[in-house]
């Protein structure tokens, strides 16, 4: 006989499985391992029920979870969760996630105060640009730059906020790629000007596969259609280039107004690219 599995459990990459109480009780306990892991599911499969929302926006505070270098990856997961649900009740506390020490909760909190689209977020985003790219140069023997600039500009470009267009198109001149493609996906996404998408398709055959799947993921994002078959011919794992060419399609259909009911000639040959890769 198999193993009865109640309805409200999800199976998920663990030997375990969780109910949505079960994550919200292990969210809110005392195992930091089961913390950080219950705010991944939540966020990942969605769980918007509010003692969930509450429990996340709470671990935006939390304390106990460091790592030795002094790092929050408890926030750091809920900070992501909570863009993944578009909670907008979560915005102020993502906006103080802003000023924490650790990069990669700052970071987290940009991204998803870009999902969320809230506007008001905008000036505390800003301030992270602040002093432009000579103030946000590589530091030597460390991983990251002084401020998450990749994703603030991009969270700045998701919000539609053309008054920073003198800001971050400076940005395109960083010496750090991922910098140069998220200011050319913003810019893109501020001006609709299509050199900034064609930066992107360009760096579609740069040397390192990390940058190449980085330029389909901004590809993706914009739905920059002129780079379709750019994108299929990518040097690149094919689930990448599907989810680049999902993001291109879907962008299309939403804007797409047709006279009929028919399927535009565009979206069969985008479904068709995708076909190919399948």
């Amino acid at each position: 006989m198999s193993e009865f599995i109640p309805e409200n459990y999800v199976e998920v990459d663990s030997p375990e499985y969780l109910t949505v109480d079960q994550a919200i009780t292990n969210l809110k306990g005392e195992d930091q391992g089961l913390q950080y892991y219950a705010a991944w599911w939540l966020g990942r499969f969605r769980v918007r029920e509010p003692e969930a929302i509450e429990g996340l926006i709470s671990a935006l505070q939390d304390e106990r979870n460091r790592t030795e270098s002094g790092g929050y990856p408890l926030r750091r997961n809920a900070a992501k969760a909570l863009g993944k649900l578009g909670e907008l009740q979560a915005v102020p506390a993502l906006i103080v996630c802003l000023e924490c020490s650790d990069f990669y909760v700052r970071e987290s909190a940009a991204q998803s105060l870009g999902m969320l689209g809230d506007r008001s977020s905008v000036p505390y985003l800003i301030k992270l640009l602040a002093g432009g790219v000579a103030a946000n140069q590589p530091i030597p023997g460390c991983p990251h730059l002084p401020q998450p600039c990749a994703a603030v500009i991009e969270a700045l470009g998701s919000l539609g906020a053309t008054e920073t267009i003198d800001l971050i198109k400076p940005f395109l001149e960083h010496p750090v790629e991922l910098v140069q493609y998220a200011t050319a996906r913003a810019m893109y996404q501020l001006t609709q000007n299509p050199s900034y998408g064609d930066l992107l398709v360009r760096a579609l055959g740069g040397d390192k596969l990390q940058l190449r799947r980085a330029a389909l993921s901004d590809l993706g994002a914009i739905g920059y259609l002129p780079a379709a078959n750019a994108i299929s011919e990518t040097l690149a794992e094919n689930s990448l280039k599907l989810i680049s060419l999902k993001g291109v399609l879907e962008h299309h259909v939403k804007n797409y107004s047709p006279k009929s009911s028919c399927v535009s000639d565009t979206a069969i040959h985008l479904m068709n690219l995708m076909d190919d890769l399948l």
